[in-house]
């Protein structure tokens, strides 16, 4: 629409311009000075960005700004500065027995602070938060253990990991699946879950608990031992305590025997530094029970 076809709006006294919609005409207002100003504003302060700092990217780079601004750079420093800083920790932890750092209050305070900061970002995935785990993966805050709650122990556990692949890696023995292989018939896998309902102290069937005991010395004695208080250096578990990994319902303890479970706990040692794997130990032991005994 030309101007000469434009309608003056009777109302509020401005010129429409040309557009409507359902009966409604949209005016021709302009747009308020300040907001303009704000526009303005803003393209000036685009370009001075541009100029001074790292804004439009190239095909081997990018400009740099006439500041020389990185934030990578800025990364970088603050890194080197922090490692500057923990150097001196760093080599205490080096130097110090897992036993010296705990009988040293500044040293285990130090060793607590990196370690609670290297568990959460790396294993609280697995063993939560605060370390009390969930269904197959272990509580760390209590006082049981399959590999032994000992610094030494923990520091081994931690290092080496259980089925790892590491060649010296904790976890040789496996826990069979007796139903899935053929090992043990339904019936036979109905009467070893019995038993070890049993072994918990727990209401059991008797008869049942009656036909599988020599069932549990042939199969299962050799690693849970005789009396099913279990073998820490096999990883196996005590069938005699409140404790269970993967659940203590009979279904889940029945799963457990037939189909087996074997859990895999990662290697860190490539990962770490020797004194982060003392820091984490420390970190770990500090805030469990630290006894020896083993968990279903």
């Amino acid at each position: 629409m030309s101007d000469q076809e434009r309608e003056l709006d009777h109302a509020s006294g401005v010129e429409t311009t040309g557009h409507e919609w359902d009966g409604i005409k949209e005016l021709d207002n302009p747009l308020p000075r300040w907001w303009l100003w704000v526009f303005y504003a803003t393209i000036v302060v685009a370009a001075v960005y541009w100029v001074l700092m790292p804004a439009w990217p190239g095909i081997s780079g990018y400009t740099k700004g006439v500041l020389g601004q990185s934030d990578r750079a800025d990364v970088s420093r603050e890194l080197a500065a922090l490692n500057a800083q923990r150097g001196v920790g760093a080599k205490k932890l080096t130097a110090a027995s897992l036993e010296q750092i705990e009988q040293d209050p500044e040293l285990q305070a130090y060793a607590l602070q990196v370690g609670q900061s290297v568990f959460g970002d790396n294993c609280a995935t697995c063993h939560g938060a605060g370390g009390a785990g969930a269904k197959g993966y272990p509580n760390l805050r209590d006082d049981v253990w399959l590999w032994g709650g000992g610094l030494a122990d923990i520091h081994r556990t931690i290092s080496v990991g259980v089925r790892s692949g590491h060649d010296q890696a904790l976890g040789e023995s496996m826990m069979p699946a007796f139903g899935r292989d053929q090992m043990l018939d339904h019936a036979k896998v109905e009467d070893v879950t019995e038993y070890v309902v049993a072994l918990s102290r727990r209401p059991a069937n008797a008869a049942a608990v009656q036909r599988a005991a020599q069932t549990f010395q042939d199969q299962c004695a050799a690693c849970h031992g005789p009396t099913g208080k279990g073998d820490l250096a096999k990883g196996a578990p005590d069938l005699t305590d409140g404790e269970w990994l993967y659940g203590s319902s009979r279904q889940a303890i029945r799963d457990q025997i037939w189909n087996g479970r074997n859990g895999v706990m990662p290697t860190w040692e490539g990962r770490f530094s020797p004194e982060t794997l003392k820091a984490l130990a420390v970190y770990v032991h500090a805030n469990a029970g630290g006894g020896e005994s083993a968990t279903d």
